[in-house]
């Protein structure tokens, strides 16, 4: 099976579609509350020079995310 790519993989301008989370608990909670669920295009905006953290656009609205965070979102 190939690896899983998380949205921490996309470059930089690339929409993906959200597979499904790999997190647990207050970590998956957060980031469904922001509005990342499956199915929900998510568009990468910028990275931050080391990496953390992430810029992307989700139903609309610009959000950062952690490197960590955003490799528990599985995409395709």
């Amino acid at each position: 099976m190939a690896e899983e790519k998380t949205l921490r993989d996309v470059p930089v301008g690339d929409t993906v579609t959200v597979r499904r989370l790999k997190g647990e608990g207050a970590v998956k909670r957060r980031i469904m509350d922001m509005g990342i669920t499956k199915g929900t295009a998510v568009t990468v905006h910028k990275v931050a020079p080391l990496g953390d953290p992430i810029e992307v656009t989700v139903r609309g609205f610009e959000l950062s995310l952690r490197k960590d965070e955003a490799a528990t979102v599985l995409v395709a």
